[in-house]
């Protein structure tokens, strides 16, 4: 069945807001069965989201908009959607009573401003709205079910879950199943040549790629005569993409890369310390950005003066000296001096040159250091040089200092596989 999903807000359109909601949405409509057929993005004006709203509605089944349900006064969705069907705003009272108890919950008094997040089109369903203070709705423009929601991703989400894929999700044509799989350390060209050919020999599968630096996820797309066998397919092919792949596969959809590197920890029973310099704590907030770190990680040391990494980590004055702080003796230090304040079974560390600034002929912008310190064993120390601006150095260096703990916990060679070169010079992707 076609669907479309209309993003409205003029902070969309003028390129201040990155819509994140409009690819989560068309996720959630391919998961569940239909065909999205058409993005559109709108300014928060009435006239133009009634015609768009129109125009849609000849062409789609099912239509999930987003944006202008708030109480300032370019939010005019529900007005909008009422001039698409020629009738009138009328106030819930139910929903009233929602917002009103939100804010005597903080104290606050309801304008007539916010009260109005409670006027609907005449006939519409309103979708409470668990996490905030603007219900959703649902309404028939032309020949399209409309759902309509907050523009706040948690709210939205929250709105698509309790209320539009229950309904949705009972008229859809499920023929088909999506699977995902994520991987770091691979470039997307290479993840394409290694799957090669799977698509021509399995009847039903369509391969897509999407790169979110630095990772890269494969979908797998399955269509066949019923849901069940769509979904044995998808699972058959996502089975011999995972082996194709190989260790650079790290998780599926709602996985991430710190969350399964958390997970081989908690499953041997290690704890972490961090000791960070270029990267700012970036590993620490990626790995406590997961719920229950606190099991496993211990300490994240963020010494970025020299000074710091002295008085904290004890790495000595004389070797900053003899070797500067970007160095394998520094990181060697680094890692050690917080496997030691930590208390940790396994420790890494990080410096480098992310630039924009700071580089020499010996050590360019995109050097970068990482030391991995481990009981009863010799700390190894990795030099890498990685292509980018600031924020890919540092995010790349991240994910590289993760893959070292991965591969520890997993017992694998720390000297082999597509996102670690040992002791050498290595041109990310």
């Amino acid at each position: 069945m076609p669907a479309a999903v209309l993003s409205i807000g003029t902070e969309l359109t003028r390129g201040e807001l990155v819509n994140s909601n409009a690819s989560w949405l068309a996720e959630e409509l391919t998961a569940l069965g239909f065909v999205v057929q058409a993005h559109s993005t709108v300014a928060d004006d009435v006239a133009l989201i009634a015609d768009e709203l129109r125009r849609l509605g000849e062409r789609s089944s099912v239509i999930v908009c987003t944006g202008g349900l708030g109480p300032t006064s370019d939010d005019v969705t529900s007005a909008a959607a009422a001039q698409a069907l020629g009738v009138e705003l009328v106030r819930d009272p139910s929903a009233l009573a929602h917002i009103e108890r939100l804010y005597a919950a903080r104290g606050r008094h309801v304008s007539e401003a916010s009260a109005q997040q409670a006027d609907f089109p005449e006939g519409a369903r309103v979708l409470p709205n668990p996490e905030g203070t603007a219900p959703g709705f649902e309404l028939t423009v032309g020949r399209a079910r409309c759902f309509f929601m907050p523009g706040v991703p948690r709210e939205m989400q929250a709105i698509f879950r309790d209320s539009v894929r229950p309904t949705v999700g009972e008229l859809a044509e499920r023929t088909t199943h999506q699977r995902h799989v994520r991987t770091f350390g691979l470039p997307e060209s290479q993840v394409a040549e290694l799957l090669e050919g799977v698509e021509e020999a399995h009847e039903g599968i369509t391969l897509g790629y999407r790169a979110h630096f630095p990772e890269i996820e494969v979908k797998v797309h399955a269509r066949a005569e019923s849901a069940a066998d769509a979904e044995k397919l998808a699972l058959r092919v996502t089975d011999l993409v995972r082996e194709r792949l190989g260790e650079a596969v790290f998780g599926e959809r709602d996985d991430s890369f710190a969350g399964a590197v958390g997970e081989r920890l908690r499953d041997r029973g290690l704890t972490l310390a961090l000791a960070e310099s270029c990267t700012g704590g970036m590993v620490g907030a990626m790995l406590t950005a997961v719920p229950g770190s606190s099991e496993y990680l211990l300490l994240d040391a963020v010494t970025y003066a020299n000074s710091a990494k002295t008085q904290i980590l004890g790495v000595e004055q004389d070797l900053l000296r003899a070797y500067g702080a970007v160095s394998a003796e520094c990181a060697c230090a680094m890692a050690e001096g917080a496997r030691r304040a930590g208390g940790s079974d396994v420790a890494v560390s990080i410096t480098g040159v992310a630039g924009p600034g700071g580089g020499s002929e010996h050590k360019p912008v995109g050097t970068v250091w990482i030391a991995l310190a481990r009981k009863d064993e010799p700390t190894r120390m990795f030099r890498y040089q990685l292509d980018g601006d600031r924020d890919r150095v540092r995010t790349r260096a991240a994910y590289l200092a993760l893959e070292l703990v991965r591969r520890h916990a997993e017992g694998r060679s720390l000297d082999e596989g597509p996102a670690l070169a040992t002791c050498a010079e290595f041109r990310g992707a």
